[in-house]
């Protein structure tokens, strides 16, 4: 058997085997820890435990479980112990009112405080809609024992009596806990998922969405920008506490402030949901423009319903994305 074989010779020292024996489960571990965390960092932090964890404690592994739920016992737990030491991450609506000034956006607030975008690898269809924006926010609200009750049961598809195990408590205790976490969580989520908008506008409207979304934020056009959202659509730019809804006051804030510089933009995957780089360039428009936001868009009925653009500059790594960029446009 090569998972035996693999156990074996990872025991007796081999660093190669134990990280062919991991590897099926590398970015499904991270995935998890970012879901249970909502930061990318800390997501790395608690994955890096569980590997040591995993490294140090294989001898007591002896195949009593599978090695999945051995593995993901050690990251929830990972997790947890991180959640007890940080603030649970938000985005701009539950730290504060809607903004209407577009001329004072607020300081930034720095800090373990905001939700952080979750990059795609591209290739990834399945399960994506667990990692959108709206459902990581929500499981922020739930303690994190509730909150790694569900993942582990209902994202990643254990048993009541697993969960139980990997959580020291008893199955009523994890089949009670689930149910007050999936009300909690329903009642936060308001946009649909958005792995069923993408799939309701197919390819080509895929395709037509991002081209417009593209033009009219590079060519300025403010006008074009406001007819693709839906009238109560929510700009966020964390970590600024300012956010607006509605259409006018985005109008405004488009207009008076955002587009004061050119932008290029690029597109990316992040939160399995359409999301773009931004390039912002100097107000001539010649020269290198700077990498200003990684902006997640939420869709409903295949308008736009929400903007997030994560202004941190410290997200551009994970995304694989330069910090500076050419001026050539993207545009069609």
């Amino acid at each position: 058997m090569v998972e035996a074989d693999l156990i074996a010779r990872a025991l007796d020292g081999d660093g190669a085997a134990f990280e062919e024996l991991i590897a099926d489960h590398r970015r499904g571990l991270h995935a998890h820890c970012y879901r249970m965390l909502g930061s990318l960092q800390d997501a790395e932090d608690a994955l890096q435990e569980t590997l040591v964890g995993a490294w140090r404690g294989l001898a007591g592994f002896a195949g009593r479980s599978s090695l999945r739920t051995w593995l993901y016992r050690i990251a929830t737990n990972a997790s947890l112990r991180l959640a007890e030491r940080r603030p649970p991450r938000m985005l701009s609506p539950d730290h504060g009112p809607a903004f209407h000034d577009v001329d004072d956006l607020g300081e930034p607030v720095g800090g373990p405080v905001w939700l952080e975008p979750w990059p795609d690898p591209g290739d990834e269809a399945a399960g994506r809609e667990q990692v959108e924006l709206a459902f990581v926010a929500a499981l922020a609200h739930l303690p994190p024992r509730p909150r790694a009750v569900l993942l582990l049961r209902e994202v990643l598809e254990f048993s009541a009596a697993e969960v139980a195990g990997m959580l020291a408590t008893t199955v009523p205790a994890v089949n009670s806990a689930l149910q007050r976490a999936r009300a909690a969580v329903d009642a936060r989520i308001v946009e649909p998922a958005q792995a069923g908008e993408l799939a309701r506008l197919g390819p080509a409207g895929r395709r037509d969405l991002v081209a417009a979304f593209v033009r009219a934020w590079e060519q300025a056009d403010v006008d074009a920008l406001v007819d693709l959202l839906t009238e109560d659509a929510r700009f966020a730019m964390p970590p600024l506490p300012a956010w607006f809804e509605g259409r006018a006051d985005i109008e405004r804030f488009a207009a008076e402030r955002m587009f004061a510089t050119p932008w290029r933009l690029h597109p990316v995957g992040a939160n399995g949901q359409l999301a773009f780089a931004c390039y912002q360039g100097p107000p001539s428009g010649e020269g290198l423009y700077r990498l200003g936001a990684i902006n997640v868009v939420t869709l409903r009925e295949g308008r736009v319903a929400a903007m997030t653009g994560f202004l941190d500059p410290a997200l551009g790594p994970w995304f694989g994305l330069p910090a500076m960029s050419s001026a050539t446009a993207t545009s069609p």
